[in-house]
């Protein structure tokens, strides 16, 4: 059963899921890793912890809470996590920075979790990628990191050429206009 801190206990260790508090899910324990699966859907896979009494967390869980509570995410265990795994790249602080000197410490940080929700739609590396070109091109905006995500989706194909020799036996030769020109020497009829 999930607790109120959106975590389910698995063999004496804490692991987070992104579930209610009070519904049932269900734990699969393998040797390296840990499954949790609701309604036969895998919805949690975390690297399983051999010690005791520990909490194993995923920021991704926590998005939804931590945007309706901003200030509570710089000093958020699973932001402490994911940097200690290595997961928090430089480029995401730099960005965090820039949108809190832009838009202020609490929406700044309601929009640098926007960002990360991104994230879970197009895979991190993806990601860290797009953060890393934001900044290079001086964008520090959660509309530019989904631009440079989807960029790629919105480029047309190229058209292929095609080969208009068939058409050649539609050519006609262009009218003669000569005739048009001694129309403006003519007088005009009803002139006075």
């Amino acid at each position: 059963v999930v607790d109120k801190q959106g975590c389910v206990t698995v063999k004496t260790n804490f692991y987070s899921v992104p579930a209610r508090a009070g519904s049932r899910v269900e734990a699969r324990v393998h040797p390296l890793h840990i499954e949790i699966w609701q309604a036969g859907r895998l919805i949690a896979r975390h690297e399983r912890c051999h010690s005791r009494r520990q909490h194993v967390l995923d920021l991704e869980h926590y998005l939804d809470v931590l945007s309706h509570k901003p200030g509570a995410f710089a000093g958020s265990k699973p932001l402490a996590q994911w940097r200690a795994a290595g997961r928090w790249a430089v480029c995401y602080d730099d960005l965090w920075a820039q949108l809190n000197k832009r838009h202020g410490k609490q929406n700044g940080t309601r929009a640098m979790i926007g960002v990360l929700a991104l994230g879970q739609e197009f895979g991190h590396d993806r990601l860290h990628a797009a953060v890393a070109s934001a900044l290079s091109h001086g964008a520090c905006d959660v509309a530019a990191v989904r631009y440079l995500l989807t960029e790629a989706a919105l480029r047309k194909a190229e058209p292929e050429p095609i080969d208009v020799g068939a058409l050649a036996r539609y050519d006609r030769p262009l009218p003669d206009l000569a005739d048009y020109d001694t129309l403006l020497s003519a007088p005009c009829a009803g002139t006075a």
